[in-house]
């Protein structure tokens, strides 16, 4: 029975990271919906050697069984799990501690009614801290807008025409994108669509061998990336004109992020980018993974950016340009 869980563990992948709201635990959600809790304290700031038992997870919740989990973010109190159908809160207290058998302390049903294998994945979620709003992009097409308080269902956001891989927020505006390679721009007053990219249509973006979705996206004030047939690409936010496309080499974008002055991305490729905004190549971070699935990145307590995807190691940068050390589920 051992030799059969390490193999599991040995091929397993993790699709989601988020840190806790201290920064202090970085939690992982993988394909057999196993939640792993990481202490940072001492990655974050090593001085000395680290042992195995400090690169491995302190603790497992079990979510549900063999249904793998598609996102992860944090509130002030709790972590939100995207499942199949279902939201499931967990609180922060609960999660730092030892006990692996965590229960959520709430959870929000998406698709009532339909047997679990039917039932749509949340694959990915924002929360709007202001209004106490959820946003949770899911494959059944539909973003829900959800209060937190009370956990019921605001407003449900149709437009796309297949599945919805990602999410972003930005002011007054959500961005969303997936499998029908269409990029909405929301103004979540008036919850209307109001602007669109759709990146398959440029010749010099498109990737008809890899597809027209779109993988991942991000923005700020000024600029949209996104990626995932079709190749990493900046806009301009005002206008919606390509600005950059970077000349990086992927079968397919799942990672896109803009930080300070660079665009992070990632996806199938060995290869972990950080590029200028005018598409220098700044480095080339060699991942553990044939494929990148998730990043996440924070400045304090601990600077430190977290690579995972296709592997069971969780690549660990405390400089943003070299590999330091890596985590492990197993």
């Amino acid at each position: 029975m051992m030799v059969n869980k390490l193999n599991k563990d040995y091929y397993n992948t993790v699709l989601s990271q988020v840190f806790s709201p201290c920064g202090n635990f970085l939690i992982v959600g993988d394909i057999y919906g196993t939640l792993s809790v990481f202490n940072l304290l001492i990655i974050g700031n090593p001085e000395g050697n680290i042992t195995k038992d400090e690169l491995i997870p302190r603790n497992r919740i079990i979510v549900k069984q063999g249904h793998q989990i598609n996102s992860l973010i944090s509130t002030p109190n709790h972590l939100l799990v995207g499942a199949y159908g279902e939201i499931h809160a967990y609180l922060w207290k609960n999660i730092k501690g030892l006990n692996k058998s965590v229960n959520p302390a709430w959870s929000i049903e998406l698709s009532s009614g339909q047997d679990d294998f039917n039932k749509a994945e949340v694959n990915a979620m924002v929360f709007d801290q202001e209004l106490g709003v959820i946003y949770a992009g899911c494959g059944d097409q539909n973003i829900y807008a959800i209060n937190i308080e009370n956990r019921k269902i605001l407003k449900t956001l149709s437009s796309h025409s297949d599945y919805i891989y990602c999410l972003c927020k930005n002011n007054n505006n959500l961005l969303s994108s997936g499998e029908d390679g269409v990029v909405n721009i929301w103004d979540t007053r008036i919850n209307k669509v109001t602007e669109k990219i759709e990146p398959h249509l440029n010749s010099k973006v498109s990737r008809t061998e890899v597809g027209k979705w779109i993988g991942a996206i991000d923005c700020n004030n000024d600029y949209i990336v996104c990626g995932g047939g079709p190749r990493l690409t900046l806009y301009h936010y005002r206008f919606l004109t390509n600005s950059t496309i970077f000349p990086i080499d992927d079968k397919g974008i799942h990672v896109a992020q803009i930080y300070e002055d660079k665009v992070f991305g990632g996806g199938r490729s060995k290869l972990f980018y950080q590029a200028s905004f005018n598409g220098d190549i700044v480095t080339e971070i060699p991942t553990s993974g044939p494929t990148t699935y998730s990043v996440v990145i924070e400045e304090e307590p601990h600077k430190i950016m977290c690579i995972a995807g296709s592997s069971p190691k969780i690549d660990i940068s405390l400089n943003f340009m070299y590999i330091d050390q890596q985590l492990s589920l197993y």
